[in-house]
Protein backbone atom coordinates (compact mmCIF):
# COMPACT_ATOMS: atom_id res chain seq x y z
CA UNK A 1 0.00 0.00 0.00
CA UNK A 2 1.45 3.23 -1.03
CA UNK A 3 2.26 5.53 2.16
CA UNK A 4 0.61 8.56 2.12
CA UNK A 5 -1.94 11.21 3.62
CA UNK A 6 -4.43 12.58 1.79
CA UNK A 7 -5.99 15.04 4.87
CA UNK A 8 -5.36 16.14 7.80
CA UNK A 9 -8.35 17.93 9.58
CA UNK A 10 -8.00 20.13 12.87
CA UNK A 11 -10.95 21.01 14.38
CA UNK A 12 -11.36 24.93 15.14
CA UNK A 13 -13.87 26.97 18.01
CA UNK A 14 -14.13 29.76 15.07
CA UNK A 15 -12.94 29.74 11.28
CA UNK A 16 -12.67 33.20 11.15
CA UNK A 17 -9.78 33.51 13.44
CA UNK A 18 -8.62 30.34 12.37
CA UNK A 19 -8.55 31.50 8.77
CA UNK A 20 -6.33 34.76 9.88
CA UNK A 21 -3.67 32.40 11.46
CA UNK A 22 -3.28 30.27 8.09
CA UNK A 23 -3.73 33.24 5.38
CA UNK A 24 -2.45 36.89 7.37
CA UNK A 25 0.85 34.06 9.18
CA UNK A 26 1.67 31.69 6.58
CA UNK A 27 0.63 33.41 3.86
CA UNK A 28 -1.71 30.52 2.98
CA UNK A 29 -4.85 30.62 0.11
CA UNK A 30 -8.11 28.24 0.75
CA UNK A 31 -9.05 26.47 -2.35
CA UNK A 32 -12.40 26.18 -0.99
CA UNK A 33 -14.36 27.32 2.06
CA UNK A 34 -17.37 27.67 3.13
CA UNK A 35 -19.54 28.63 6.70
CA UNK A 36 -18.13 25.60 8.53
CA UNK A 37 -14.85 24.85 6.80
CA UNK A 38 -11.69 25.96 4.82
CA UNK A 39 -9.28 23.64 2.84
CA UNK A 40 -5.57 24.54 1.76
CA UNK A 41 -4.07 22.52 -1.18
CA UNK A 42 -0.25 21.78 0.57
CA UNK A 43 2.48 20.21 -1.87
CA UNK A 44 0.33 16.86 -1.98
CA UNK A 45 -1.96 16.61 0.80
CA UNK A 46 -4.69 18.82 2.28
CA UNK A 47 -4.91 20.67 5.21
CA UNK A 48 -8.81 21.41 6.20
CA UNK A 49 -9.86 23.00 9.36
CA UNK A 50 -13.22 22.82 10.23
CA UNK A 51 -15.68 24.03 13.04
CA UNK A 52 -15.16 21.17 16.06
CA UNK A 53 -18.66 20.64 16.31
CA UNK A 54 -19.44 20.02 12.67
CA UNK A 55 -16.37 17.44 12.85
CA UNK A 56 -17.54 15.71 15.64
CA UNK A 57 -20.79 15.42 13.92
CA UNK A 58 -19.05 14.32 10.60
CA UNK A 59 -17.30 11.17 12.92
CA UNK A 60 -20.67 9.97 14.21
CA UNK A 61 -20.49 12.07 17.22
CA UNK A 62 -17.16 11.02 18.71
CA UNK A 63 -15.73 13.76 20.46
CA UNK A 64 -12.21 14.98 19.19
CA UNK A 65 -8.95 14.68 21.34
CA UNK A 66 -7.58 17.81 22.08
CA UNK A 67 -4.34 19.40 20.98
CA UNK A 68 -0.80 18.44 22.39
CA UNK A 69 -0.38 14.62 21.50
CA UNK A 70 1.08 16.17 18.63
CA UNK A 71 2.65 18.85 16.54
CA UNK A 72 2.60 19.58 12.74
CA UNK A 73 5.89 20.88 11.00
CA UNK A 74 6.71 23.24 8.67
CA UNK A 75 10.24 23.49 7.18
CA UNK A 76 11.65 26.44 5.37
CA UNK A 77 14.61 27.13 3.61
CA UNK A 78 17.06 28.29 5.66
CA UNK A 79 17.73 29.17 9.52
CA UNK A 80 16.95 33.04 9.27
CA UNK A 81 13.82 32.25 8.11
CA UNK A 82 12.44 30.57 11.34
CA UNK A 83 11.91 33.14 14.01
CA UNK A 84 10.25 35.55 11.62
CA UNK A 85 7.85 33.43 10.65
CA UNK A 86 7.22 32.59 14.62
CA UNK A 87 6.77 36.26 14.59
CA UNK A 88 4.19 36.60 11.78
CA UNK A 89 2.19 33.65 13.36
CA UNK A 90 2.28 34.80 16.82
CA UNK A 91 0.97 38.21 15.07
CA UNK A 92 -1.90 36.96 13.48
CA UNK A 93 -3.31 35.11 16.49
CA UNK A 94 -1.41 32.11 17.48
CA UNK A 95 0.86 31.69 20.88
CA UNK A 96 5.07 31.57 20.58
CA UNK A 97 5.60 28.28 22.33
CA UNK A 98 9.41 28.20 21.64
CA UNK A 99 11.33 31.04 19.97
CA UNK A 100 13.99 30.04 17.46
CA UNK A 101 17.21 28.19 18.72
CA UNK A 102 19.32 25.50 18.03
CA UNK A 103 18.52 21.83 18.91
CA UNK A 104 21.32 19.57 19.90
CA UNK A 105 20.60 17.35 16.98
CA UNK A 106 21.20 20.15 14.76
CA UNK A 107 19.24 22.73 12.61
CA UNK A 108 17.31 25.63 13.90
CA UNK A 109 13.54 25.44 14.82
CA UNK A 110 10.94 27.31 17.15
CA UNK A 111 7.19 26.28 17.97
CA UNK A 112 3.91 28.35 17.53
CA UNK A 113 0.58 27.42 18.36
CA UNK A 114 -2.77 28.06 16.64
CA UNK A 115 -5.73 29.87 18.14
CA UNK A 116 -7.22 26.55 18.61
CA UNK A 117 -3.81 25.35 20.71
CA UNK A 118 -2.90 23.12 17.44
CA UNK A 119 1.02 23.14 17.79
CA UNK A 120 3.47 24.19 14.52
CA UNK A 121 7.03 23.35 14.26
CA UNK A 122 8.79 25.86 12.35
CA UNK A 123 12.49 24.24 11.19
CA UNK A 124 15.13 24.52 9.19
CA UNK A 125 17.23 21.43 9.37
CA UNK A 126 20.06 21.64 6.30
CA UNK A 127 20.62 17.90 5.96
CA UNK A 128 16.53 17.72 4.51
CA UNK A 129 16.37 19.50 1.19
CA UNK A 130 13.43 21.43 0.07
CA UNK A 131 12.22 21.08 -3.56
CA UNK A 132 10.84 23.45 -5.79
CA UNK A 133 7.88 22.56 -4.95
CA UNK A 134 7.98 22.71 -1.39
CA UNK A 135 8.68 18.73 -0.55
CA UNK A 136 10.66 18.00 1.84
CA UNK A 137 12.74 14.77 1.72
CA UNK A 138 13.99 12.80 4.98
CA UNK A 139 17.71 12.47 4.83
CA UNK A 140 19.23 8.94 4.55
CA UNK A 141 22.50 7.90 5.52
Amino acid sequence: MQQQISVITLGVADLARSKRFYIEGFGWRPVFENAEIAFYQMNGLVLGTWLKAALEADMGGRRTVGPGGFALAHNVASAAEVQPLLDRLAAAGGKMLRRGDAPPHGGFRGYVADPDDHAWEIAHNPAWPISAEGYVRFATG
